[in-house]
Parts: C-alpha cells; sequence; structure tokens
C-alpha cells in the first residue's frame, strides 16, 4: 500500500494513523491500451515517452495505478530475456512501487503470456482480473477482450494460444523471429479490425453482470478503446479508452471516477 512517512510525530500509533489517512486521501489512477511496441497511423509522437513522464508523476501522488491490459503490443517472457525497448518504463514503474504506490498489470490479449519479470523485478502485481478496495469503493478490473457477446472467434482463437504445446513451440522461437511474428500478426489484426463496430451495449451488459457477481460498485474495462464512464444497474463501469492517439486515463479520488488526458502541464 502507498503510504507517507511523517518524522515530526514522536508517537508511532499517531504516525501509522497520518499515514493510513494519507494513503486514502491519495488518487488512484488506472489506464489501459497503450500498445508500446507499435506506431499505429495517427498515434501521439513519443507516447511511450509521455507515459514515462505520467508514470513518474505519479510518485508521492498517487495510492494506485492499475494498468488494464495491452500495455504492451506484445509480451512473452523468456529465461534470460527481457525487451530492452522499455526500459525507461521498467524504471519508472519500479521508481513507482518503492515510492510505495501499488502498481497492478492485468494480462490483455496482446500481452496474456506475463511471467514473473514484473512481480520479481518491478514489484508490479499480473493479474487476469481483479478486485480492489479503493476510497471505500469496491472496484473489479478486468481487460475486456472476449466479454462481448458477438467475440465467440477471439474466444476460440484464444484457446489456440493457451494450449500448452502451442506456447512450447512458440517459445523455441528466437526472440526477434518471435517478436517479428507477433507484429505481423498484431498488424493483420488491426487493419482487420479497422471495420469492427464496437458494440458496447454487449460490453455493459457483461460488466452489469459482473457487478452483480463481485458485489462491486465500478467495473473498469479495457480493450475496445473507447473512453467512458456509464451509468448501469447496480453501479458504474468505466474505460480510459488508450494510450495511442489519446492519451487519456481514469483518476478515482474521494470515491469519484472520473476520464481525463495527459499533458505535461498535469
Amino acid at each position: 500500500m502507498a503510504s507517507v512517512w511523517i518524522p515530526s510525530l514522536e508517537s508511532s500509533g499517531d504516525s501509522l494513523l497520518i499515514s493510513i489517512f494519507v494513503l486514502m486521501s491519495l488518487p488512484a489512477y488506472f489506464i489501459s491500451d497503450a500498445h508500446l511496441g507499435v506506431e499505429p497511423p495517427g498515434a501521439v509522437p513519443d507516447r511511450e515517452k509521455a507515459l514515462v513522464r505520467f508514470v513518474e508523476s505519479l510518485r508521492g501522488h498517487a495510492s494506485h495505478l492499475v494498468i488494464v491490459g495491452d500495455l504492451f503490443e506484445f509480451w512473452y517472457e523468456y529465461n534470460d530475456y527481457v525487451n530492452r525497448n522499455h526500459f525507461d518504463l521498467f524504471f519508472a514503474l519500479r521508481a513507482l512501487v518503492d515510492s510505495g504506490c501499488e502498481v497492478h498489470l492485468l494480462q490483455g490479449n496482446h500481452d496474456f503470456a506475463y511471467g514473473d519479470f514484473f512481480p520479481k523485478s518491478i514489484g508490479a502485481q499480473v493479474h487476469k482480473e481483479l478486485f480492489l478496495e479503493i476510497q471505500g469503493k469496491r472496484v473489479y478490473f478486468r481487460h475486456g477482450d472476449g466479454v462481448a457477446r458477438s467475440d465467440f472467434g477471439y474466444r476460440l482463437f484464444r484457446r489456440v494460444l493457451d494450449f500448452p504445446l502451442n506456447r512450447f513451440l512458440f517459445r523455441q522461437i528466437h526472440p526477434d523471429w518471435g517478436m517479428a511474428l507477433a507484429r505481423f500478426v498484431g498488424r493483420s489484426s488491426r487493419k482487420a479490425g479497422e471495420s469492427r463496430v464496437i458494440k458496447m451495449e454487449e460490453y455493459l451488459a457483461w460488466a452489469k453482470h459482473a457487478l452483480a457477481k463481485g458485489n462491486a460498485d465500478l467495473c473498469v474495462l479495457g480493450h475496445h478503446h473507447v473512453s467512458g464512464i456509464w451509468t448501469v444497474d447496480g453501479g458504474l463501469v468505466a474505460s480510459s479508452g488508450e494510450w495511442i492517439k489519446k492519451l487519456s486515463y481514469l483518476r478515482m479520488e474521494a470515491g469519484e471516477i472520473c476520464l481525463d488526458e495527459f499533458g505535461d502541464d498535469r
């Protein structure tokens, strides 16, 4: 948990109470769908550098950072290989964790193959889905791939990707070749999806059920790249949208959720 130490207080009990109070007063931040590693047409220039600045700006000012899937265009871990293109981000996330902020990553449909690098080397926890108690609210996080009723084709494809033999065979490919193959598949998938209609009613219907099942107040999704905050029976559904053509994020403060866009004057 994030906390702020106040050394002028002599009583350790008072210090703990102040620390907890400060923790509860800090905002929490949620982002998704940065797809780092590629630069699609229309993407904000230097958006990964902007993300590093965003993460750095949260030190001492955030209780939580939750990355709701697809931080990377592709992620796969090997025993002795880590993608060197993102070291500045790794360092920024580690520094944020060291500052006391909880950092959580959710698996997306592009970065579903996380191993133990982030928990062991960065201190960020990895999840398929996540419940957190934040500012007196129960918040449910999930990337959102495969939850729409019309995503039956993807659900079948995902089962193929998750088959242990296929994971083993991919691991035998040289990392440079594997990354090149993944980028090719990602470009093809993105091009094919350009004409896809996002059926938000399906995501909201699923989220409504998830809120009730998990007894949650807020459901935070990614995947569809549509930013917004929606009211459904039983609570709220929110999405930051993307960190590609817009550098948008969600901020939760005093139990209220709002949508914002990052700029260096933040």
